[in-house]
């Protein structure tokens, strides 16, 4: 196996505290302040990560310097989130959960991920996101590991 990884828990994916997203968010940093995030996926980008990290009101710096100090589990984690987030509660969750399950990448972006996994971007292609990501992720780990 290469010394590097592509993330494979999915955006979908929550943990006890019921965020989306937030159990991948973890994965990459953790794996990018050990120089081993496979190349082509940043630790924290503008897309999930931001809208997870905005709506439970923390700072990437705060995130990344907790997790490069401590390298905590992924429960210790969540009690470090749960004792800094300024926005935690359910209805912020709720919220920001729908609106990572509801996302729809760009026209370009879906063609890409369906073309590089052979599949037809018809009626029948998948449209969200999640899925989309799961596939590409999915597909790079084969790439990178069982091809």
């Amino acid at each position: 196996m290469s010394d590097t990884y592509v993330p494979l828990i999915s955006s979908g994916v929550a943990g006890p505290l019921g965020v989306v997203h937030l159990p991948r968010l973890w994965q990459k940093v953790s794996l990018e302040e050990r120089a081993k995030l496979a190349s082509g996926y940043p630790a924290v980008g503008k897309g999930f990560d931001a809208m997870t990290l905005a709506a439970l009101g923390l700072q990437e710096q705060a995130v990344r310097d907790y997790i490069k100090n401590n390298k905590p589990t992924y429960p210790q984690f969540e009690a470090w989130v749960k004792k800094n987030a300024k926005s935690l509660t359910r209805e912020a969750i709720d919220k920001h959960n729908a609106a990572v399950r509801g996302y729809n990448h760009d026209d370009e972006t879906r063609k890409s991920i369906l073309s590089a996994c052979g599949i037809a971007d018809d009626a029948s292609a998948p449209k969200g996101g999640v899925n989309l990501n799961n596939l590409e992720d999915w597909h790079e780990f084969h790439q990178a590991v069982l091809k």
